[in-house]
């Protein structure tokens, strides 16, 4: 049976995580769906194994979801075929950037149908990771980068379902550009907490998410009773002749669930930042983007994007905690 996707017995901040020296541990390959771009993963652990969900698309950027298998964390076996492709008209170009939580034996796939105008974040369920209910996009009207640089249409991204239920609801933190909540009687139908005037948690000023803050990961449960996720964050610089550069750079927020509607801390300085070729060189450069976290033999394996490219992790090795200086 698939594992819970509620890590435990961590600390905040998570880490520290180190690029794993092979990186990128998965590439497009040509000729076929994936053959451009291979990218932002979500993952988790099923029958003793890391299991990928991965975004990857050919030279027409419409975005299919595959899958992946590996015994040991860094070699991955990935199916011929896509698991999830667009079907409706709402991701007619695109099923985006998948995050997933395993809950009683039914899998919630949370991903963005994209059709070049309106970014929808969308729910589908599945109970064997081939067959898929759609459930449609989840938050009609909601824009969550109201408060940051408004969209004038729908815009949602990024829902991280916690896979256990908190004061007796379901819970999601979802949103780019700014965070949100919503929670949920059936895990099906979401309601969010506030209107998208209203995040619970914005860009910083002058901070490596300056201009854009995303829900990474699935949420890890400290020793200490706190909820970890891992973030993505962004800032921009607007050149004379209207040319953007973006960097993305990655960070980690806690939340109390006993007042699970604020972020109680975040980390000032990001875990992972675009430092190799493959981080700063792809179809959107400059970018490190975490959405895959499993606990995994003992290690914690962290799966991101390099540049909208390729798929690389970064590992933590709970016996090589933070403060190697002061160990004896």
């Amino acid at each position: 049976m698939p594992a819970t996707t509620l890590f435990t017995d961590a600390a905040f901040p998570l880490g520290p995580f180190v690029p794993y020296a092979g990186n990128p541990i998965l590439r497009p390959r040509g000729g076929s769906w994936e053959s451009a771009n291979l990218y932002n993963p979500a993952a988790l652990v099923v029958d003793d194994e890391v299991v990928l969900l991965y975004r990857a698309h050919a030279d027409d950027i419409v975005s299919h979801i595959g899958l992946a298998r590996s015994s040991d964390g860094y070699h991955f076996e990935r199916e011929a075929e896509p698991i999830f492709s667009p079907q409706e008209d709402y991701e007619r170009y695109g099923v985006e950037d998948p995050r997933i939580a395993c809950i009683d034996g039914t899998y919630y796939l949370t991903y963005t149908g994209w059709d070049r105008k309106a970014a929808r974040l969308c729910l589908a369920t599945s109970t064997d990771l081939r067959t898929w209910t759609r459930h449609g996009p989840l938050f009609p009207g909601f824009d969550t980068f109201a408060t940051v640089d408004p969209r004038g249409h729908e815009w949602s991204k990024a829902g991280v379902i916690v896979p256990v239920p908190m004061q007796g609801r379901w819970w999601m933190y979802f949103g780019e550009g700014g965070l949100y909540w919503a929670t949920s009687d059936d895990l099906i139908h979401w309601t969010p907490g506030t209107p998208d005037t209203e995040p619970m948690y914005a860009p910083t000023p002058g901070s490596f998410d300056a201009d854009l803050v995303e829900i990474g990961t699935s949420p890890v449960l400290t020793a200490n009773g706190l909820l970890v996720m891992l973030t993505n964050g962004a800032t921009r610089t607007v050149h004379d002749d209207g040319t953007v550069d973006v960097d993305y750079r990655c960070g980690q927020i806690a939340i109390d669930p006993d007042e699970p509607t604020r972020v109680l801390a975040r980390l000032q300085e990001p875990w992972l930042r675009p430092q190799t070729f493959e981080d700063l060189n792809g179809l959107v450069s400059n970018v490190t983007f975490v959405e895959g976290l499993v606990q995994f033999h003992g290690t914690w394996f962290a799966y991101y994007g390099q540049s909208d490219t390729t798929l690389a992790v970064a590992v933590h090795d709970p016996a090589r905690p933070w403060g190697s200086t002061l160990r004896p």
